[in-house]
Protein backbone atom coordinates (compact mmCIF):
# COMPACT_ATOMS: atom_id res chain seq x y z
CA UNK A 1 0.00 0.00 0.00
CA UNK A 2 1.38 3.40 -0.96
CA UNK A 3 1.95 6.00 1.73
CA UNK A 4 -0.63 8.78 1.99
CA UNK A 5 0.25 11.98 0.13
CA UNK A 6 1.25 14.45 2.84
CA UNK A 7 0.91 17.26 0.29
CA UNK A 8 -2.77 16.54 -0.46
CA UNK A 9 -5.14 19.36 0.45
CA UNK A 10 -8.95 19.53 0.53
CA UNK A 11 -10.81 22.51 -0.89
CA UNK A 12 -14.53 23.02 -1.55
CA UNK A 13 -15.73 24.79 -4.70
CA UNK A 14 -19.15 26.39 -5.22
CA UNK A 15 -20.71 27.87 -8.36
CA UNK A 16 -24.07 28.62 -9.89
CA UNK A 17 -23.65 29.20 -13.60
CA UNK A 18 -25.48 31.31 -16.14
CA UNK A 19 -28.32 28.79 -16.38
CA UNK A 20 -29.00 29.16 -12.63
CA UNK A 21 -30.10 25.53 -12.72
CA UNK A 22 -28.58 24.69 -9.36
CA UNK A 23 -25.61 25.22 -7.08
CA UNK A 24 -22.75 22.90 -7.99
CA UNK A 25 -20.59 21.94 -5.02
CA UNK A 26 -17.36 19.95 -5.27
CA UNK A 27 -15.06 18.71 -2.54
CA UNK A 28 -11.65 18.32 -4.16
CA UNK A 29 -8.41 16.80 -2.94
CA UNK A 30 -5.38 18.25 -4.69
CA UNK A 31 -2.32 16.01 -4.79
CA UNK A 32 1.10 17.61 -5.13
CA UNK A 33 2.64 21.06 -4.82
CA UNK A 34 2.50 23.96 -7.21
CA UNK A 35 -0.17 25.13 -9.67
CA UNK A 36 -0.39 21.80 -11.55
CA UNK A 37 -1.73 19.33 -8.98
CA UNK A 38 -3.67 16.18 -9.66
CA UNK A 39 -7.29 16.92 -8.67
CA UNK A 40 -9.45 14.21 -7.15
CA UNK A 41 -13.19 14.76 -6.82
CA UNK A 42 -14.00 13.43 -3.36
CA UNK A 43 -17.69 14.32 -3.54
CA UNK A 44 -19.83 16.36 -5.91
CA UNK A 45 -23.48 17.36 -5.66
CA UNK A 46 -25.85 19.79 -7.33
CA UNK A 47 -28.36 21.47 -5.03
CA UNK A 48 -31.59 22.90 -6.39
CA UNK A 49 -32.43 26.53 -5.88
CA UNK A 50 -35.54 27.50 -4.00
CA UNK A 51 -38.13 27.77 -6.79
CA UNK A 52 -39.07 31.36 -6.01
CA UNK A 53 -35.45 32.47 -5.78
CA UNK A 54 -34.51 30.75 -9.04
CA UNK A 55 -37.43 32.35 -10.86
CA UNK A 56 -36.22 35.71 -9.63
CA UNK A 57 -32.65 35.03 -10.75
CA UNK A 58 -33.85 33.96 -14.20
CA UNK A 59 -36.02 37.06 -14.55
CA UNK A 60 -33.08 39.26 -13.60
CA UNK A 61 -30.85 37.48 -16.09
CA UNK A 62 -33.43 38.18 -18.80
CA UNK A 63 -33.42 41.84 -17.73
CA UNK A 64 -37.12 41.57 -16.97
CA UNK A 65 -36.84 43.29 -13.60
CA UNK A 66 -35.14 46.27 -12.02
CA UNK A 67 -33.87 46.09 -8.44
CA UNK A 68 -33.72 48.61 -5.64
CA UNK A 69 -30.59 48.80 -3.48
CA UNK A 70 -32.50 47.13 -0.65
CA UNK A 71 -33.43 44.24 -2.96
CA UNK A 72 -29.83 43.81 -4.12
CA UNK A 73 -28.63 43.64 -0.52
CA UNK A 74 -31.33 41.17 0.43
CA UNK A 75 -30.64 38.99 -2.62
CA UNK A 76 -26.92 38.97 -1.83
CA UNK A 77 -27.60 37.52 1.62
CA UNK A 78 -30.21 35.02 0.41
CA UNK A 79 -27.82 33.68 -2.23
CA UNK A 80 -25.05 33.52 0.38
CA UNK A 81 -27.32 31.48 2.65
CA UNK A 82 -28.13 29.09 -0.21
CA UNK A 83 -24.43 28.61 -0.98
CA UNK A 84 -23.66 28.01 2.71
CA UNK A 85 -26.42 25.39 2.90
CA UNK A 86 -25.01 23.66 -0.19
CA UNK A 87 -21.52 23.58 1.34
CA UNK A 88 -22.84 22.20 4.63
CA UNK A 89 -24.87 19.52 2.85
CA UNK A 90 -21.87 18.47 0.75
CA UNK A 91 -19.62 18.18 3.81
CA UNK A 92 -22.23 16.01 5.49
CA UNK A 93 -22.64 13.83 2.38
CA UNK A 94 -18.87 13.36 2.09
CA UNK A 95 -18.47 12.42 5.75
CA UNK A 96 -15.37 14.62 5.93
CA UNK A 97 -14.34 16.41 9.10
CA UNK A 98 -14.86 20.13 8.58
CA UNK A 99 -11.43 20.92 10.01
CA UNK A 100 -9.81 18.94 7.17
CA UNK A 101 -11.01 21.48 4.57
CA UNK A 102 -8.55 24.32 3.94
CA UNK A 103 -11.04 26.77 2.41
CA UNK A 104 -14.14 27.26 0.28
CA UNK A 105 -13.88 28.88 -3.16
CA UNK A 106 -17.21 30.53 -4.03
CA UNK A 107 -17.97 31.96 -7.43
CA UNK A 108 -21.43 33.21 -6.50
CA UNK A 109 -24.25 33.97 -8.94
CA UNK A 110 -23.59 36.46 -11.72
CA UNK A 111 -26.18 39.22 -11.73
CA UNK A 112 -24.58 41.43 -14.41
CA UNK A 113 -21.47 41.12 -16.57
CA UNK A 114 -20.41 44.30 -18.38
CA UNK A 115 -16.65 44.03 -18.93
CA UNK A 116 -16.66 46.50 -21.80
CA UNK A 117 -17.82 50.07 -22.05
CA UNK A 118 -16.94 53.34 -20.35
CA UNK A 119 -17.24 51.83 -16.85
CA UNK A 120 -16.52 48.08 -17.05
CA UNK A 121 -17.87 45.92 -14.24
CA UNK A 122 -18.97 42.43 -13.29
CA UNK A 123 -21.24 41.61 -10.36
CA UNK A 124 -21.61 38.27 -8.60
CA UNK A 125 -23.90 37.91 -5.57
CA UNK A 126 -23.62 35.50 -2.65
CA UNK A 127 -22.34 37.20 0.50
CA UNK A 128 -19.06 35.45 1.38
CA UNK A 129 -19.28 36.75 4.96
CA UNK A 130 -22.48 34.73 5.36
CA UNK A 131 -20.84 31.59 3.94
CA UNK A 132 -17.81 31.92 6.23
CA UNK A 133 -19.98 32.57 9.29
CA UNK A 134 -22.39 29.72 8.65
CA UNK A 135 -19.81 27.14 7.54
CA UNK A 136 -17.04 28.08 9.96
CA UNK A 137 -14.46 27.93 7.17
CA UNK A 138 -12.35 30.51 5.32
CA UNK A 139 -13.93 31.59 2.04
CA UNK A 140 -12.25 32.97 -1.06
CA UNK A 141 -14.72 34.80 -3.29
CA UNK A 142 -15.15 37.72 -5.71
CA UNK A 143 -12.77 36.20 -8.26
CA UNK A 144 -13.69 38.17 -11.37
CA UNK A 145 -13.45 41.84 -10.46
CA UNK A 146 -9.65 42.07 -10.09
CA UNK A 147 -9.20 40.86 -13.66
CA UNK A 148 -11.75 43.44 -14.88
CA UNK A 149 -9.93 46.13 -12.91
CA UNK A 150 -6.77 45.11 -14.79
CA UNK A 151 -8.51 45.67 -18.13
CA UNK A 152 -9.66 42.10 -18.67
CA UNK A 153 -13.06 40.54 -19.17
CA UNK A 154 -13.01 38.72 -15.83
CA UNK A 155 -14.02 35.66 -17.85
CA UNK A 156 -13.59 32.93 -18.64
CA UNK A 157 -11.54 31.96 -15.59
CA UNK A 158 -11.80 28.17 -15.81
CA UNK A 159 -9.24 27.89 -18.69
CA UNK A 160 -6.41 28.26 -16.18
CA UNK A 161 -7.68 25.10 -14.45
CA UNK A 162 -8.09 23.33 -17.79
CA UNK A 163 -4.49 24.18 -18.66
CA UNK A 164 -3.29 22.89 -15.29
CA UNK A 165 -5.07 19.54 -15.66
CA UNK A 166 -5.84 18.69 -19.31
CA UNK A 167 -2.91 19.91 -21.42
CA UNK A 168 -1.11 17.29 -23.54
CA UNK A 169 2.32 17.76 -25.16
CA UNK A 170 1.49 15.65 -28.20
CA UNK A 171 -1.73 17.13 -29.62
CA UNK A 172 -3.73 20.34 -29.91
CA UNK A 173 -6.76 20.10 -27.65
CA UNK A 174 -9.77 22.23 -26.84
CA UNK A 175 -11.96 22.09 -23.76
CA UNK A 176 -15.59 23.02 -24.40
CA UNK A 177 -17.80 23.97 -21.49
CA UNK A 178 -21.49 23.76 -22.38
CA UNK A 179 -23.16 25.68 -19.59
CA UNK A 180 -25.67 28.45 -20.00
CA UNK A 181 -23.01 30.00 -22.22
CA UNK A 182 -20.54 27.97 -24.29
CA UNK A 183 -16.86 28.69 -23.87
CA UNK A 184 -13.67 27.23 -25.28
CA UNK A 185 -10.22 26.74 -23.84
CA UNK A 186 -7.56 26.23 -26.49
CA UNK A 187 -4.71 23.98 -25.32
CA UNK A 188 -2.13 23.74 -28.11
CA UNK A 189 0.58 21.14 -27.68
CA UNK A 190 3.06 24.00 -27.89
CA UNK A 191 2.06 27.62 -27.58
CA UNK A 192 -0.17 30.00 -25.71
CA UNK A 193 -3.33 28.91 -23.92
CA UNK A 194 -6.35 30.93 -24.97
CA UNK A 195 -10.01 30.87 -24.02
CA UNK A 196 -13.20 32.76 -24.72
CA UNK A 197 -16.97 32.52 -24.82
CA UNK A 198 -18.46 31.44 -28.14
CA UNK A 199 -22.10 32.33 -27.49
CA UNK A 200 -25.27 30.78 -26.09
CA UNK A 201 -25.59 27.13 -25.11
CA UNK A 202 -28.03 25.72 -22.57
CA UNK A 203 -29.26 29.12 -21.38
CA UNK A 204 -31.34 29.92 -24.47
CA UNK A 205 -32.47 26.34 -25.03
CA UNK A 206 -33.56 26.00 -21.39
CA UNK A 207 -35.45 29.28 -21.45
CA UNK A 208 -37.25 28.46 -24.72
CA UNK A 209 -38.08 24.97 -23.45
CA UNK A 210 -39.48 26.36 -20.20
CA UNK A 211 -41.64 28.87 -22.05
CA UNK A 212 -43.18 26.29 -24.40
CA UNK A 213 -43.21 23.02 -22.45
CA UNK A 214 -43.03 24.06 -18.80
CA UNK A 215 -39.92 21.92 -18.38
CA UNK A 216 -36.74 23.59 -17.07
CA UNK A 217 -34.53 21.96 -19.72
CA UNK A 218 -34.78 19.85 -22.86
CA UNK A 219 -33.99 16.36 -21.50
CA UNK A 220 -31.91 14.40 -24.07
CA UNK A 221 -32.78 17.03 -26.69
CA UNK A 222 -36.23 15.47 -27.10
CA UNK A 223 -38.02 18.78 -27.73
CA UNK A 224 -35.45 19.78 -30.36
CA UNK A 225 -35.85 16.35 -31.96
CA UNK A 226 -39.50 17.15 -32.67
CA UNK A 227 -38.54 20.08 -34.88
CA UNK A 228 -36.52 20.95 -37.95
CA UNK A 229 -33.82 23.57 -38.25
CA UNK A 230 -35.20 26.84 -39.59
CA UNK A 231 -32.29 27.96 -41.76
CA UNK A 232 -33.69 31.46 -42.32
CA UNK A 233 -33.94 31.97 -38.56
CA UNK A 234 -30.47 30.50 -38.08
CA UNK A 235 -29.06 33.00 -40.59
CA UNK A 236 -30.69 35.91 -38.75
CA UNK A 237 -29.35 34.70 -35.39
CA UNK A 238 -25.84 34.22 -36.80
CA UNK A 239 -25.90 37.82 -38.03
CA UNK A 240 -25.41 38.95 -34.41
CA UNK A 241 -22.23 41.13 -34.56
CA UNK A 242 -20.90 39.66 -31.29
CA UNK A 243 -20.20 36.32 -33.00
CA UNK A 244 -17.74 37.99 -35.37
CA UNK A 245 -15.82 39.84 -32.67
CA UNK A 246 -12.31 38.49 -32.04
CA UNK A 247 -11.24 37.08 -28.66
CA UNK A 248 -10.82 37.89 -25.86
CA UNK A 249 -14.55 38.11 -25.34
CA UNK A 250 -17.19 37.02 -22.87
CA UNK A 251 -20.95 37.22 -22.60
CA UNK A 252 -23.90 36.07 -20.50
CA UNK A 253 -27.66 35.73 -20.17
CA UNK A 254 -27.95 39.49 -20.00
CA UNK A 255 -26.98 39.55 -23.71
CA UNK A 256 -28.33 36.26 -25.05
CA UNK A 257 -31.87 36.01 -23.68
CA UNK A 258 -35.35 35.32 -25.01
CA UNK A 259 -35.91 38.93 -26.07
CA UNK A 260 -32.89 38.50 -28.35
CA UNK A 261 -34.48 35.38 -29.86
CA UNK A 262 -37.90 36.99 -30.17
CA UNK A 263 -36.43 39.92 -32.11
CA UNK A 264 -35.23 37.47 -34.80
CA UNK A 265 -38.51 35.56 -35.17
CA UNK A 266 -40.78 36.01 -38.17
CA UNK A 267 -43.72 35.10 -35.96
CA UNK A 268 -44.94 31.87 -37.52
CA UNK A 269 -42.19 29.47 -36.37
CA UNK A 270 -43.16 26.23 -34.63
CA UNK A 271 -41.69 26.17 -31.10
CA UNK A 272 -39.93 22.84 -31.69
CA UNK A 273 -38.32 24.25 -34.85
CA UNK A 274 -36.94 27.17 -32.86
CA UNK A 275 -35.56 24.73 -30.27
CA UNK A 276 -33.86 22.70 -33.00
CA UNK A 277 -32.45 25.90 -34.47
CA UNK A 278 -31.07 27.10 -31.11
CA UNK A 279 -29.34 23.75 -30.67
CA UNK A 280 -27.67 24.03 -34.08
CA UNK A 281 -26.80 27.68 -33.33
CA UNK A 282 -24.75 26.47 -30.36
CA UNK A 283 -22.94 23.81 -32.39
CA UNK A 284 -22.34 26.14 -35.34
CA UNK A 285 -20.94 29.03 -33.28
CA UNK A 286 -18.62 26.66 -31.38
CA UNK A 287 -17.40 25.07 -34.62
CA UNK A 288 -16.89 28.42 -36.36
CA UNK A 289 -14.94 29.80 -33.40
CA UNK A 290 -12.76 26.70 -33.08
CA UNK A 291 -11.86 26.58 -36.77
CA UNK A 292 -11.03 30.28 -36.73
CA UNK A 293 -8.75 30.09 -33.70
CA UNK A 294 -7.23 26.59 -33.55
CA UNK A 295 -8.02 24.71 -36.78
CA UNK A 296 -5.58 21.85 -36.05
CA UNK A 297 -7.46 20.77 -32.93
CA UNK A 298 -7.70 16.99 -32.76
CA UNK A 299 -9.60 16.45 -29.51
CA UNK A 300 -12.50 18.43 -28.01
CA UNK A 301 -13.07 17.61 -24.34
CA UNK A 302 -16.62 18.52 -23.33
CA UNK A 303 -17.93 19.37 -19.86
CA UNK A 304 -20.94 21.16 -18.40
CA UNK A 305 -24.63 20.29 -18.51
CA UNK A 306 -24.71 20.13 -22.32
CA UNK A 307 -22.64 16.95 -22.24
CA UNK A 308 -25.88 15.14 -21.30
CA UNK A 309 -27.68 16.30 -24.47
CA UNK A 310 -26.90 13.63 -27.09
CA UNK A 311 -28.45 15.66 -29.91
CA UNK A 312 -26.18 18.60 -29.10
CA UNK A 313 -23.10 16.37 -29.04
CA UNK A 314 -24.19 14.82 -32.33
CA UNK A 315 -24.58 18.29 -33.85
CA UNK A 316 -21.08 19.17 -32.66
CA UNK A 317 -19.66 15.96 -34.14
CA UNK A 318 -21.38 16.73 -37.45
CA UNK A 319 -20.03 20.29 -37.44
CA UNK A 320 -16.50 19.14 -36.53
CA UNK A 321 -16.04 15.76 -38.26
CA UNK A 322 -12.25 16.02 -38.23
CA UNK A 323 -12.13 16.29 -34.42
CA UNK A 324 -12.76 13.75 -31.66
CA UNK A 325 -15.59 14.87 -29.34
CA UNK A 326 -15.49 13.29 -25.88
CA UNK A 327 -16.58 13.90 -22.30
CA UNK A 328 -14.11 15.15 -19.69
CA UNK A 329 -15.00 11.93 -17.83
CA UNK A 330 -12.56 10.20 -20.18
CA UNK A 331 -9.85 12.26 -18.48
CA UNK A 332 -10.92 11.70 -14.90
CA UNK A 333 -12.92 14.91 -14.50
CA UNK A 334 -16.66 14.61 -13.85
CA UNK A 335 -18.23 16.88 -16.52
CA UNK A 336 -20.88 18.12 -14.09
CA UNK A 337 -18.34 19.46 -11.60
CA UNK A 338 -15.39 20.78 -13.60
CA UNK A 339 -16.34 24.41 -12.93
CA UNK A 340 -16.91 23.85 -9.20
CA UNK A 341 -13.56 22.06 -9.06
CA UNK A 342 -11.99 25.02 -10.83
CA UNK A 343 -13.14 27.43 -8.13
CA UNK A 344 -11.76 25.12 -5.47
CA UNK A 345 -8.47 25.32 -7.39
CA UNK A 346 -8.71 29.12 -7.67
CA UNK A 347 -9.15 29.34 -3.88
CA UNK A 348 -6.00 27.21 -3.54
CA UNK A 349 -4.12 29.51 -5.92
CA UNK A 350 -5.26 32.58 -3.98
CA UNK A 351 -4.00 31.21 -0.67
CA UNK A 352 -0.69 30.30 -2.32
CA UNK A 353 -0.49 33.89 -3.64
CA UNK A 354 -0.32 32.68 -7.24
CA UNK A 355 -2.14 34.34 -10.18
CA UNK A 356 -5.41 32.69 -11.15
CA UNK A 357 -6.04 34.39 -14.49
CA UNK A 358 -4.51 33.91 -17.91
CA UNK A 359 -4.07 37.34 -19.55
CA UNK A 360 -4.08 35.70 -23.00
CA UNK A 361 -7.60 34.50 -22.17
CA UNK A 362 -9.18 37.46 -20.38
CA UNK A 363 -7.23 40.33 -21.92
CA UNK A 364 -6.03 41.62 -18.55
CA UNK A 365 -2.86 43.71 -18.35
CA UNK A 366 -1.04 40.86 -16.62
CA UNK A 367 -1.28 37.94 -14.20
CA UNK A 368 -3.26 38.77 -11.08
CA UNK A 369 -4.04 37.03 -7.80
CA UNK A 370 -7.82 36.67 -7.94
CA UNK A 371 -10.40 36.85 -5.19
CA UNK A 372 -10.55 38.10 -1.63
CA UNK A 373 -10.23 36.10 1.58
CA UNK A 374 -13.03 36.07 4.17
CA UNK A 375 -11.65 34.38 7.34
CA UNK A 376 -13.63 31.83 9.30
Amino acid sequence: MSAPDSRAELFLGLISGTSADGIDAALVRFHGDGPHPRPELVCGRTFAWDCELRARLLALGQQAQALTLDEVGELDVRIGCAFASAADALIAAAGIARRAIVAIGSHGQTLRHRPQGEVPFTLQLGDAHVIAERCGLPVVADFRRRDVAAGGHGAPLVPAFHAATLHAPDEDRAVLNLGGIANLTLLPAHGTVRGFDTGPANGLMDAWCLRHTGQPFDADGAFAAQGRVDHALLTRLLAEPWFGAPPPKSTGRDQFHLDWVDAALAGDEAPADVQATLLVLTARTVADALRATQPRTRRVIVCGGGVHNPRLLAALAEALPEMRIESSAAHGLDPDFVEAMAFAWLAREHLARRPGNLPTVTGAAGPRILGALYPA
